[in-house]
């Protein structure tokens, strides 16, 4: 640790935390969040416009989503290494670049190659963060980051707010297109708040800097892991026995990738340490099953009430704006609160019975019932969120934090990869009412196997007796 950081970074108190971070890490940790939400009212817009069915609209999700499920652990590997500075500069100027392609993108190819590029340049935000928590606890010797993790939470659930309701005014004032020039600016403000605030001097491990750069990525092991999530997702978004090959493709990646990173000096994933932490591996499935259901409605419940249910794109942005609101609520009131359990076990029980309303809806239904439902969602949204990022907090390898973190966001995007690829299966050329059923009853499936994941977790209880005071940032 230099000298700069224990004095405190431009004359921040050393015993607390530096508040200057606060806005490049929010920043950062959001440009993901609220292009998650805001193309959840455009996929209709952006089909009608350039032609293309649902099944085709759904790899805009997809897309961003894959990039962002192989990006995420890179890049939180690459911060744990060289701190995250340069990292999230480059990585947020990438998301400028994204917004110029997808604005003037001609077709729907040119917008698939925009997603992948806001995917990867969205990868740096969230791991940056929660290095910069670690390294502020280090740096004052107070290991009580829960404020900062709860204004990390709050502020997602925020743009989440924001997403659909921006989008559909974006929409009504300069159509589908201005929702993808919104990451100009962004970006921008990114950018500069990166270079003002971020430390040049970032923790990082230096011994494996000897060893050169390749040795450090661990480029097999990362080509690999990405040929088992793009197999896969390929196979997801049209299971068809057909394509048995993908699936063979995956055995094999994947087997391969467990192989190499066994092997290798310096694993992309230490699978070693990975595999002796059995509360981690919960987290991170309890995140991926969580993120099915909470996707699936974002994407496939919008999309229902635009084609099914005759909403405008404002009116469904509308709709989704009370589930977001509660969840700010939910994180702000519960962020304080010590332990876990308690929280997964609350959000577990709301998904099954928002999901069991779903399926009580038809396109006859009074709006009212509509804004119930997204009322009742707000309550796993605001607590599942906080209670797994701070789950990985306390059970990860400290030297590994970024990466860890990058790898929850990853699980949590192979989530929303399959929430993507239900809602393209259960509604095929049209979200009609059957197809909004259908999908929630998958919903319903995961959010049942949410539920036993946390009932049978006794390693909860350990992550309460060790959770974080009531601190703020």
């Amino acid at each position: 640790m230099t000298d700069h950081d224990t004095r405190g970074r431009d004359g921040a108190a050393a015993t607390g935390f530096d508040r200057r971070l606060l806005p490049p890490m929010v920043l950062g940790s959001v440009l993901n969040p609220i292009n998650s939400t805001i193309i959840a009212v455009t996929l209709v817009p952006i089909g009608a416009a350039l032609g293309a069915p649902p099944a085709q609209t759904a790899w805009l999700v997809s897309a961003l989503y894959l990039a962002t499920a192989l990006g995420q652990p890179v890049m939180g590997r690459l911060i744990d290494l060289f701190g995250p500075r340069r990292l999230f500069l480059l990585s947020t100027s990438l998301v400028g670049v994204a917004g110029v392609v997808g604005t003037l993108a001609p077709n729907i190819g040119v917008l698939l190659a925009s997603r992948v590029l806001l995917g990867f340049g969205t990868c740096a935000g969230y791991p940056a963060a929660m290095a910069l928590v670690r390294s502020e606890a280090e740096r004052t010797g107070r290991d009580s980051p829960g404020g900062v993790l709860t204004v990390l939470a709050v502020a997602n659930q925020t743009i989440a707010v924001i997403g659909p309701l921006l989008g559909g005014l974006l929409i009504g004032l300069g159509g589908w297109r201005a929702t993808f020039a919104l990451n100009v600016p962004l970006a921008v403000v990114a950018v500069v708040l990166g270079l003002l605030r971020l430390p040049k001097e970032a923790r990082a491990s230096e011994s494996p800097r000897r060893d050169g750069v390749a040795a450090q990525l661990d480029l097999p092991g990362m080509a690999l892991f990405a040929a088992t999530l793009l197999s896969l997702l390929l196979f997801l978004m049209n299971p068809h026995l057909r394509d048995w090959y993908l699936l063979v493709i995956v055995l094999v990646a994947s087997a391969a990738f467990g192989v190499r990173e066994l092997r290798a000096a310096t694993p992309f994933i230490d699978l070693r340490v990975l595999g002796g932490n059995t509360p981690l591996l919960t987290t991170y499935g309890r995140s991926l099953v969580a993120y099915v259901v909470a996707y699936s409605f974002l994407y496939g419940f919008t999309q229902w009430t635009e084609e099914g249910f005759g909403l405008t794109p404002t009116h469904a942005g509308l709709v989704q704006t009370p589930m977001f609101l509660v969840a700010i609520g939910v994180s702000i009131v519960s962020g304080r609160r010590k332990g876990v359990r308690g929280k997964l076990l609350v959000g577990a029980l709301g998904q099954i019975v928002a999901c069991g309303v779903m399926l009580t809806l038809t396109a006859d239904s009074p709006v009212w019932a509509l804004v119930a439902v997204a009322l009742v969602f707000g309550i796993p949204q605001g607590l599942n969120n906080l209670a797994l990022q701070n789950s990985v907090y306390f059970q990860a390898d400290p030297e590994r934090t970024a990466s860890s973190a990058g790898l929850l966001r990853t699980f949590a995007y192979v989530g929303s990869m399959v929430a993507s690829s239900t809602t393209a299966v259960s509604f095929g050329q049209r979200a009609d009412t059957g197809g909004m059923h259908h999908l929630a009853w998958i919903m319903l499936g995961a959010g049942v196997l949410y539920l036993l994941s946390t009932v049978f977790d006794r390693s909860l209880g350990r992550v309460a007796r060790e959770d974080i005071p009531a601190d703020a940032p």
